[in-house]
């Protein structure tokens, strides 16, 4: 009896360590199943999966792949420390050597979205980012329906510059002190069903916005600079900072619009036709924000010639035999740097325009997942696994071109609606280079709609970070959101595959029909 006790305490106490019920779980069921199913199927593999035509280090990357995807999509362990795992494991592997492997953490393409963030942060140090979005809200006048556009159009704006996170963080308290002075102030014929409808109206098109903005440019949204990165790392090809704005500031555009018309006049339509309160209450933070200040002024400048390199690149810094080598990450980093160079006025308030405080505020997880997926990417290149998985797929050959694609885009949009849409993209893209080699394809008909839908998740709180942002306020149940998100999710599917098919191709100077061979 006192046996069975002791081992009924050590099971438990065992239990408690991983599990502590009081008060804070260190790990819930998901994390468990999957903190035992990645090393699981890791082992599996190595065992039980010998084919004959894929090598012993191919073998060894399917299980790493197996084991990191795992660890990934249940957040066993914070996503950015499974990340490192192919520092460890591809070296024991003899699959790449260390400083092969670690290359791939300071790839070009990371540095790139590490001047990204600065130039984010700089913004939002100086509060040049607020005074942008109320001046675009204010122009765009005082009916209801002008009002939700403009505030569509401010976030998805930011959201091009700044984290989809940021951006939307930024105009939802604006929203909801729009939203109570309508409330104040509203008329004796106004109905209090139509404020309510209103105000889910504006604040779920806030956070959608945001998430949409994302696609205007390569910094805009992780899955895209994983995009960049890994057809980069598959093809030896680059997709530039310029072209990817031809490509996504349409695509914004459209799906701004559409959602726009989408929530103003069917899924929360109402017949209030004016705000009361929210054209004064936006002059009133104009007000308040004064004169430009220098700071902003320099923020500005530096984001414009930013943005001028960045679109100038491809023709014309490659053209110069000075600049011929600058890729996007250099630019990035010029940037960054001119702005921990040039000193701020409001010395009480910062000494320059960015110092090393802003390193806090740095996702520097973010940047390791990045490099993860290069390292991984890479092993599955060099083991000889994505050639196999060519092979393959080649059984789906003779499938249309249109139906891969719709698969693809409702397969990961639907996805990343319960995984993180970063370890979405990192985890799918690599995949479908190998696929487009088996269906012979070109790589970017098959990996751009999925970096596009990686990014639209419109229907669950846990979707994306402006989707828990506006849950948050309270204004929108899981249900509305869910039964509106999903009309959007539709709505974003038809607007990715066409882009995919009648923009892309021209826009990159591709032939869909004309696969890339691997590196």
């Amino acid at each position: 009896m006192n046996n069975l006790n002791k081992g009924d305490m050590r099971r438990s106490q065992y239990l408690m360590f991983f599990s502590n019920k009081k008060e804070n779980k260190s790990y819930n069921v998901g994390q468990l199943v999957g903190l035992i199913l990645g090393p699981l199927l890791f082992v599996l593999t190595l065992l039980l999966f010998q084919p004959d035509n894929l090598s012993d280090k191919g073998v060894f990357v399917l299980a790493i792949t197996l084991w990191i995807a795992t660890w990934w999509i249940t957040e066993a362990i914070p996503i950015a420390a499974t990340s490192l795992l192919p520092l460890i494991l591809l070296p024991v592997g003899h699959v790449l050597n260390p400083e092969e492997v670690s290359a791939q953490y300071g790839n070009d393409i990371i540095f790139l979205f590490l001047g990204g963030f600065i130039l984010a942060i700089a913004m939002e140090r100086w509060n040049l980012h607020t005074r942008v979005a109320l001046r675009i809200i204010n122009t765009l006048g005082t009916s209801t329906g002008r009002i939700l556009l403009g505030f569509m159009i401010a976030t998805g704006f930011l959201s091009m510059f700044v984290s989809n996170t940021a951006a939307v963080m930024i105009m939802i308290p604006i929203g909801l002190a729009i939203i109570k002075e309508a409330n104040e102030l509203k008329h004796g014929d106004t109905k209090p069903e139509s404020i309510s409808k209103f105000e889910q109206a504006l604040v779920l098109a806030i956070g959608y916005a945001g998430t949409i903005g994302g696609l205007g440019t390569l910094i805009g949204t992780p899955p895209l600079i994983i995009l960049k990165g890994q057809y980069q790392s598959a093809f030896g090809e680059e997709i530039s900072f310029a072209k990817w704005m031809i490509i996504g500031v349409p695509t914004v555009i459209v799906l701004l619009f559409l959602v726009w018309i989408y929530i103003r006049y069917i899924a929360f339509k109402h017949d209030m036709k004016t705000l009361p309160g929210g054209q004064d209450l936006i002059r009133k933070k104009l007000s308040e924000l004064g004169k430009m200040k220098y700071e902003e002024k320099v923020v500005l400048i530096v984001f414009l010639l930013a943005s001028f390199l960045w679109i100038t690149r491809e023709f014309l810094l490659k053209h110069w035999t000075f600049t011929s080598e600058v890729a996007d990450g250099t630019i990035a980093m010029f940037i960054s740097v001119l702005l921990f160079l040039i000193p701020a006025k409001n010395k009480e308030k910062h000494k320059r325009i960015i110092d090393w405080e802003v390193a806090k505020d740095l996702p520097w997880g973010v940047l390791i997942l990045f490099g993860g997926g290069l390292a991984l990417a890479k092993g599955i290149s060099e083991s000889g696994l994505a050639n196999w998985l060519g092979e393959q797929l080649k059984l789906i050959e003779g499938v249309s071109p249109l139906v891969i694609v719709l698969v693809i885009t409702i397969f990961v949009l639907f996805l990343t609606e319960i995984t993180s849409n970063t370890a979405t993209a990192t985890m799918i893209l690599p995949i479908l280079a190998t696929l487009s080699v088996a269906v012979n394809v070109h790589p970017l008909l098959l990996m751009v709609p999925a970096a596009m839908a990686a990014n639209c998740a419109y229907m669950l709180p846990v979707g994306t970070p402006p989707n828990a942002i506006v849950f948050g306020t309270g204004k929108i149940s899981i249900k509305k959101m869910a039964s509106v998100g999903f009309w959007v999710n539709l709505l974003s599917i038809v607007v990715i595959v066409l882009v995919v098919y009648f923009l892309v191709p021209p826009v990159l100077g591709i032939d869909v029909t004309q696969p890339l061979p691997l590196k």
